[in-house]
């Protein structure tokens, strides 16, 4: 699943999902281990979620986002948790802080939708200090909800009748982040983990997203105005239903990775 550097993150209601990745926050923020006064940087941060556990930690935190409506969010949430955070506007490309300025930059499913992963990894080495580390997230390409998005990524192209772009960046292999982060003077180690996605079924699964996710909303944008939109959902709730854990429900497991490139 990509993100284009023209999606506006801050449409429909990220929220709804931010919910679903705390535990993968909880879990990032763990192993990343931010300890009092060390200073957290946070990209991709969107409503604030990993950035607040850092801060509950007593890290000093800042998150980054090109949201500035989940930016509001975060800060709000922050304010209600009394923690203290900063929240800025930026993206991969273009971290607004100093050289060397962070111990320990974490983000959660965040980096990995950069457009250009070789410029992401050369400005969180940036900020990242000399004796620093680096702790991301990413998604294991397989499974059901990593299949229901291609059948919708892949209608949108034939809508827009775009060619056939290169594969994604392979995030989730140690091998590829060696080869971006090793330039830096990172060593890279990898962690497998996996999360739950939940509902009553795998319709209401899919129409929560439609209504609330940003990136399926941009889909929705495209396919609807060509009749396509209903056949498209009927193929992701069939492949859905076809992974599906829970005879009574809905449930699905995904299978991701958390990266540590330490200095």
């Amino acid at each position: 699943m990509t993100g284009g550097p023209a999606l506006d993150w801050g449409i429909g209601s990220y929220e709804s999902t931010a919910e679903q990745l705390v535990p993968a926050a909880r879990l990032l923020v763990e192993r990343a281990a931010p300890s009092a006064g060390e200073r957290v940087v946070d990209l991709g941060c969107g409503t604030g979620n990993a950035a607040l556990l850092a801060a509950a930690r007593g890290a000093r935190v800042t998150g980054v986002d090109p949201a500035q409506r989940l930016l509001e969010v975060a800060r709000e949430r922050a304010a209600t948790q009394k923690l203290d955070a900063e929240f800025l506007k930026g993206d991969a490309a273009s971290i607004p802080l100093p050289d060397g300025e962070a111990a320990l930059v974490i983000s959660v499913f965040g980096v990995i939708f950069a457009p250009d992963p070789v410029a992401a990894a050369a400005e969180l080495a940036r900020v990242t200090g000399p004796a620093g580390r680096i702790v991301l997230s990413a998604w294991i390409p397989e499974g059901a909800i990593s299949e229901s998005v291609r059948v919708a990524r892949e209608a949108i192209g034939r809508a827009l009748v775009l060619p056939p772009g290169p594969p994604p960046f392979a995030w989730q292999e140690r091998d590829a982040l060696a080869g971006l982060f090793g330039p830096h003077g990172f060593d890279v180690s990898l962690e497998e983990a996996t999360i739950a996605f939940t509902s009553t079924s795998a319709a209401d699964y899919i129409d929560r997203d439609a209504a609330n996710h940003p990136m399926a909303i941009a889909g929705n944008a495209v396919l609807e105005p060509r009749g396509e939109h209903e056949a498209v959902r009927e193929r992701m709730i069939e492949v859905l239903e076809a992974g599906n854990e829970d005879p009574d429900a809905f449930r699905v497991t995904s299978r991701y990775v958390i990266a540590t490139a330490q200095r």
